[in-house]
């Protein structure tokens, strides 16, 4: 079986993102299923293989070509772009924010290049990207931007909650100006490319309401009457198999049983809290997490991007107990739509 080679970003280096990368490696599924290399700087990977007794040797490469790939080794592509004296766990900062964004123009580069088969990217923080003068919204919005993509969506994956958004990281005022037909119909159609290469044999696709009872007829907001029921329309014109609008509060409990293959959001946080209650579980008793999982897929790239659907978790950076859960899931997630691909 054929192996793709897959890049994974190291995220910020004062955050979580450099051991669950490492982590990943030590688990026998990923070795199994494809060649990983780790994109960032080598002394981070080091540190924290040093300070958490992780059981790899760290491998520097500067050519995809000289990787190991052994099970005992993490390669990592050394972009030698971080002073370990400038970051500090758990703080935001401009050093900190040059070096995740820097690893992730270079994974972009690697795989538009075709050097690598597929990317995974670890958690960034929004804050210190910005700070180092790179004035992004987020992963997607990068992507985006150094692929050349004018339409794309963010699509999360959870056992049986999969839900794309019309919006995402934009205030929710303009999230509701942004709810149109042109634009839902273009996600409803990346959602279905998605479901597709994902080998989801379910494609009936559950549509959001934006409103309260999905507007109530008027009563409550005109969106979901005047956008939302005509791109449902159109879809169904267009041979989708789609249902909406949906009021979210019995869609997202629909979707959780299997009803829907995927479904439509209306904007960031509509999808993403009932997601995360369905992959993020917290231990009470032992005061931290038993599992957080989610993957999140940018659809519409010229090359595959799946990503932990988590943050940079700087409250636990640096102190082993972080879960890598998401990262094995989002490298599952990478593998499967690179065979897809090909």
């Amino acid at each position: 079986m054929y192996k793709p080679i897959i890049g994974i970003t190291m995220g910020d280096p004062a955050s979580i993102g450099p051991e669950i990368a490492l982590k990943a490696l030590l688990d026998a599924r990923v070795r199994d299923i494809c060649r990983p290399i780790l994109v960032g700087d080598v002394v981070v990977f080091q540190q924290i293989a040093t300070k958490l007794s992780i059981p790899l040797s760290i491998h520097a490469i500067t050519n995809v070509e000289d990787a190991l790939f052994e099970p005992a080794a993490a390669d990592v592509f050394d972009l030698k772009n971080t002073d370990l004296s400038k970051v500090t766990f758990g703080e935001i900062s401009a050093e900190a924010g040059k070096a995740s964004f820097e690893s992730v123009t270079k994974v972009i580069e690697l795989a538009l290049a075709g050097t690598i088969d597929a990317t995974v990217t670890g958690p960034i923080n929004k804050k210190s990207i910005n700070e180092a003068g790179h004035h992004f919204a987020g992963h997607t919005e990068i992507y985006a931007h150094y692929t050349g993509t004018k339409k794309y969506a963010m699509l999360l994956v959870e056992d049986n909650m999969k839900v794309i958004h019309v919006s995402t990281h934009v205030s929710l005022r303009q999230a509701c100006d942004l709810v149109k037909k042109d634009r839902i119909l273009e996600v409803v159609e990346l959602l279905q490319q998605g479901l597709i290469s994902l080998g989801e044999q379910n494609l009936k696709i559950g549509i959001a309401g934006l409103n309260p009872h999905a507007g109530d007829s008027g009563l409550f907001g005109t969106e979901d009457d005047e956008e939302i029921l005509p791109a449902v329309i159109a879809a169904k014109e267009k041979g989708y198999d789609v249902d909406g609008p949906v009021p979210a509060d019995t869609l997202f409990s629909k979707a959780a049983t299997g009803h829907y293959g995927g479904i439509v959001a209306m904007y960031h946080d509509q999808g993403h809290i009932p997601f995360k209650l369905t992959g993020f579980k917290w231990n009470a008793e032992k005061k931290q997490m038993d599992s957080v999982k989610g993957v999140n897929i940018t659809m519409g790239l010229p090359i595959i991007r799946t990503s932990v659907d988590h943050g940079t978790a700087f409250e636990i950076a640096g102190k082993g107990v972080a879960s890598a859960d998401a990262m094995i899931l989002a490298i599952e997630s990478a593998v499967q739509l690179a065979a897809n691909k090909k």
